[in-house]
Order: structure tokens, then sequence, then C-alpha cells
């Protein structure tokens, strides 16, 4: 269940543009676009990250998707509608009949299935990242064709968009029945655009796809991905290398380009459902040993972080596990009472130092595993490694790329990492799930057990009482914060810049959500 969050989503420009809404979308044309990172999987069902979203989308379609002109609701995709029984147990989806995928073959209830089941209880082998989210379906039936009736086994106030996640993609059950590990090898959906190529290192390009269930959509001809690193997103914009970067640029940037291209730029920004996490790996002595964990937190000054940060990369809010400012996140003087957010830093260090010297720990030295992305990691690494100077602990940064960092985290081959989380949405039962046990969640990178969390989840799932929903959110952000397996650190701010006649695209607080690039078109 998820509510409107006060968004303050803005367009600007160095001069003023006619609104989209008076505009006719006109066909024709590719867009070239950055992703300053390379995703490790072609399967949506397995990976978190929006390299991977940021080229696989335009090849497939969702049962329902959000709506980015009336955030945070969704809208149909391959369901034509749907209905909930009044107990909350039974959901019925109609499945249009005119969704071919690439391959020519037509899109039925089998396939939205065979996805599903897929998702709730992937094969031997397979990774479903976001399985935990679909264990209360009980059964997926088909009845016809065109009907999709899945049944739970207990009310879930999220389940929609749960539904609705980007990483949802409906694959071909005929294709998943020869080789479950198809999306893997090959991209083949019914998205707007056909796959065309992928050069490891170089780029990605899809085609319009002319079968496509929306007529007179795509109005590209076609797309481009180039891989560069971010650092390089504002000379190829200024260049004309690229028309977009859909990701995020730094407020410097921002500047940047409005004072170099004028009206040639326009650039949106919006909250972000987007944080840095500090992960320890609990499995890894010493970090098995919460109050270390603890003291390393209370060493982080937040709000001098929010200040200083943001003036350089794109960051910005204080928060812990849920937006903040959302309707079931602690508020500022909630957070202030727990351990690593009290604005009295010197008194939070002390207990710091206090909490190593019972654990025998003063002298502590690791390796503090980073992205080599530079917006906002780079920065945040080097920030975190000086709070922990201050306490008497030795951090060596060690920065990946992105596919390298992630199977490192992933394999639990590390002691401490920084790590960001981006949810879909910014409903709480998905921004949760990395914090359920590790048994329960694949995204659970601390490898950490917390039973009593995870009976607390449960019951938030379950319950449509919004008073009941509050106080059960609150409880797990504080047990979340308290016991510091994965530490919130801040949350980020969005910024993404593109070229003015660019048009039909609307900025979300999901980096992952809205990039199928069917309403783009170039004027």
């Amino acid at each position: 269940m998820r509510t409107p969050l006060g968004l303050a989503c803005m367009a600007l420009a160095a001069s003023l543009a006619s609104s989209a809404a008076a505009d006719t979308p006109k066909k024709g044309g590719s867009l070239t676009y950055a992703v300053t990172a390379e995703a490790p999987t072609t399967d949506c069902h397995a990976t978190t990250t929006y390299a991977a979203i940021h080229v696989l989308a335009p090849h497939y379609s969702l049962l329902l998707k959000v709506d980015a002109d009336n955030y945070p609701k969704l809208k149909p995709d391959v369901a034509e509608s749907w209905s909930v029984s009044a107990d909350g147990l039974t959901y019925i989806f109609k499945v249009r009949s005119n969704v071919i995928f690439h391959d020519g073959t037509p899109l039925t209830s089998k396939d939205v299935k065979a996805t599903f089941d897929r998702l709730r209880n992937p094969p031997t082998g397979i990774l479903s990242i976001r399985q935990a989210l679909f264990g209360d379906i009980v059964s997926i039936d088909t009845p016809d064709p065109s009907t999709v009736v899945m049944k739970l086994k207990a009310p879930d106030a999220s389940f929609l968009d749960t539904l609705a996640l980007p990483y949802n993609c409906i694959y071909s059950a005929d294709r998943l029945a020869q080789d479950a590990n198809y999306p893997a090898k090959m991209v083949m959906g019914s998205g707007p655009f056909v796959f065309v190529e992928h050069v490891n290192g170089s780029h990605w390009i899809g085609k319009r796809f002319d079968k496509y269930w929306q007529s007179n959509k795509p109005y590209l001809d076609g797309f481009r991905a180039i891989f560069i690193k971010s650092q390089a997103v504002v000379t190829a914009l200024q260049g004309g290398q690229i028309q977009a970067e859909f990701r995020s640029i730094s407020p410097g940037e921002r500047t940047q380009l409005i004072n170099s291209l004028k009206d040639r730029i326009t650039v949106q920004e919006s909250p972000w459902v987007c944080k840095i996490d500090l992960l320890f790996n609990t499995q890894a002595k010493p970090f098995d040993n919460l109050k270390i964990r603890q003291a390393l937190s209370m060493a982080v000054d937040r709000w001098t972080a929010s200040d200083a940060l943001s003036k350089i990369t794109i960051v910005k809010p204080v928060g812990g596990p849920l937006l903040p400012g959302s309707p079931l996140a602690l508020s500022t003087e909630e957070l202030a009472g727990l351990p690593g957010y009290g604005r009295d830093i010197e008194k939070s260090r002390a207990e710091a130092k206090r909490l190593l010297a019972e654990a025998g720990a003063q002298d502590l030295k690791f390796k503090l595993i980073n992205r080599n992305v530079n917006h906002p990691f780079t920065p945040v690494g080097v920030f975190l490694i000086d709070q922990f100077r201050r306490i008497g602990v030795t951090a060596e940064h060690t920065q990946l790329d992105v596919s390298q960092q992630k199977s490192t985290i992933a394999n639990g081959d590390y002691q401490v990492a920084i790590d960001a989380f981006c949810a879909d949405t910014d409903d709480a039962g998905p921004l949760l799930l990395p914090y359920l046990s590790r048994e329960r969640s694949p995204r659970n990178m601390t490898r950490n057990s917390n039973p009593q969390l995870d009976a607390v989840y449960e019951k938030f799932k379950q319950s449509t009482d919004e008073a009941a929903r509050l106080e059960l959110a609150k409880d797990m952000q504080r047990m979340v914060i308290t016991d510091a397996n994965s530490i919130p650190v801040v949350w980020y701010s969005r910024i993404v810049a593109h070229v003015t006649n660019m048009k039909g695209w609307k900025i979300i607080p999901s980096h992952f959500a809205n990039q199928d690039l069917a309403d783009i078109w170039l004027e």
C-alpha cells in the first residue's frame, strides 16, 4: 500500500519551453544515452542494479507498472484490468490479447504464470533476488489464455506494488520450459524495443518493435546506450555524444551544464528512493560483535555528512531505512534518540570508543569495499574513512568496478562495504526487504538472522490498518538501526539532465521505473 510522498519534482532549464501537454509526439530518430556501469547479468529477476534495468526495460513488458505522470499510482501494462476479492486473498488479472513476444509468439496468461512462478519459487540454480516479496502467493492459476488468478495465504497491503516492480520482466513460458536460465543468455521480451546488439564495454542497441501492443508507440526508431564512466557524462552531453543520462548528475555538474548549454539542456530534480548503506559481514569476525558495529555507526556524523556532501555529490537527506519524509518513516526527532543519529557527535564518539574498548578492538583495521563510481560512492567513502579515524579506526579504501563490488558482497568476501540500496518504489515493504533474515531474503548481504524482525514484517505486510502499520514500521526501523548489521548513512537526491529536444520523459523518485523509453520522442 503506497501513499503519495509530497514530491517536489521540478524541471529546470535555461529558458522556458512549451509544456509537454501542448506538444504533439513525433516518430523517428534514435536516442543515445549513457549508462555509467555494466550489469553482471541480463536476467531481470536476478539483479538489483540500475545498469541492468536501464538497458533491459525497453525490451520487456510488466504486468502492471508505475504511472510516472501520477506517481505513485500504478497503471496497466500487460494486464489491461484487475480485481481484488473483499478478503484481499484473490487477485484476478485480465491479460491483453494483442501482446506479442519479439519472436512472434503471443503472450498469454501462461507466460505471466511462468514468470511469477519463477520469481516466487525459482528452479535450482536460478536466483530470484526478490523471492521473499512473493512468499504469500499460494497458487497461480490460468483458467484461460487471458486470465490469471493469484491466491494469497494472507492479505498483503503492498501486493500490487510488488507486482509492478520494474525487474519483474515477463518471460516466455515456452523458452523457460526449454531453459530456465534463458534470460541470462538472450534478451527476448515483448517490450517496445527489440534487442539488436550488446558489445561489452562499449554499447547496447535496440530498435523499435513494430508489433508492440501500443500501436502508436514507441516513437523512437531505436536507442543506443553507451557505457561510460560517470565522470565523462557532462563532457558527453556538452559534446553531443549523448542526449541523456537517467541515473543522476551532481549539483556541480548541473550548474556546469546549465551554464554551458543554456536552453539546450533541461534538468529535472526529485527526491530519490536510494540510500547509502554501510554493510557488515556478520559472518566475518570481528563484525559479528554488535558493539563494534554500533561503534562504527556512532562514529559517523550524518548531519555534517548531509551538509558537506550535498554540495559536491548526489546525497542530502538524513534518514533511517525508509525514505525521509515518507508517511511511515521515523521523524528527525525520533531518529535523534537512536545510536548514530544523535546531534552531539562528540558524545556519540566517546560512546563509540567505549564500545570498541569493551570489544577489545581499539586498534581496529579493515578494508572498506566500495564502488569505483564517482557519485556518490567516492566522496562518501572518503568521508566515512575520516569519520572512523576519529575514533581510532583505520579503514583502507578499496574501490572495485560495479560487477566486482557486487559479486564480492554477494559472495561474502568482505568485512565492511559501502553499497547503495535503491528501491523500485517508496513503499515500505521492498525498502525493508534487505534487513530480513538471510535465509528469507537473498537481498540481505550481511548474512544475519533476525526472527523478531521477520515476525514484525509479516504483521506489517498483512495489516490494512494505517495506525497499526505505522507503529509496526517504526518498530522495524528501530530494530534495523539498533542491530547495526546494515546501517543507513545518507539518502540520495536525484538530478537528471537531458537535451531539451528530448520529450515525453518525467522524473520520479525511482531511477528503476519509467525506463522502457516507450513515451520518449525527439523534437
